[in-house]
């Protein structure tokens, strides 16, 4: 018992020391929504549901602050919260500054590469992706990109924490379900706070992460509606058939 209060009272001063550093740091103000922003948000092909819409406004008044933002942005699969981070990432990228899409899996992080290209391809940016699924002269060219500034946006996996990842201007750190990260990752994440805004995505937020965001340590924005004609998931129990699978 000893040993975990103390462990939790060190963790909880280095949070303390994190957020307290945050409050006085002057981090880099973005410029309000250029034309290509608008042209973006548009060209969605769906209907905005309210919550979609406020939370998309209180990520932009936070990236127009000189306060560097830490948003957890909360909601359910589906819900539209990589939309969010889409627009997120376009109006870094027009301000001239880099974004990283941190993700858990090598799968999800091909899937958001995919979402990203698609919803912004029609724009002059440069995204790609880094992770163990490409060939290592392809992550040397990536990783020079970075340094170079050549590249935008890059997805990838813990990858992205590793010593060699340098980049020429980051102004966004995009975190998709942060808590199936290990404890070195976190370590490695909390440093990177201090210096660019953050928004993390959840649908299923760590006890830690929710209460910071209860208790006004770290801002948070819900996505409690459902997109049009969405159907509530259906979860069944059964035995192991290789017919339902």
């Amino acid at each position: 018992k000893q040993r975990a209060r103390e462990a939790a009272e060190e963790t909880a001063q280095e949070l303390l020391a994190l957020y307290a550093t945050r409050e006085v740091m002057t981090g880099f103000a973005f410029s309000p929504d250029t034309v290509w922003q608008q042209e973006l948000e548009a060209s969605f092909p769906y209907v905005e549901t309210p919550d979609q819409t406020k939370a998309q406004q209180q990520v932009k008044e936070d990236m127009e602050k000189t306060k560097p933002m830490d948003r957890l942005v909360c909601g359910d699969v589906g819900y539209g919260k990589t939309e969010v981070a889409i627009r997120a990432a376009f109006k870094a990228v027009m301000d001239g500054r880099q974004v990283a899409v941190l993700v858990p899996t090598t799968v999800l992080a091909e899937q958001h590469f995919s979402t990203f290209t698609q919803r912004l391809g029609a724009f002059p940016l440069r995204i790609m992706v880094l992770s163990r699924f490409r060939t290592e002269k392809e992550q040397q060219a990536i990783l020079e990109g970075l340094a170079n500034g050549s590249v935008d946006i890059c997805i990838g996996t813990h990858r992205l924490l590793q010593k060699d990842v340098v980049f020429k201007e980051l102004g966004l750190l995009i975190i998709d379900e942060e808590q199936r990260f290990g404890v070195a990752h976190k370590e490695h994440l909390k440093r990177m706070r201090q210096e660019v805004d953050v928004l993390t995505l959840s649908a299923t937020p760590i006890p830690r992460t929710l209460h910071m965001s209860l208790v006004g340590v770290r801002d948070m924005s819900t996505m409690e509606t459902p997109p049009e004609d969405r159907l509530p998931i259906k979860t069944y129990v059964a035995q192991h058939d290789d017919q339902i699978i």
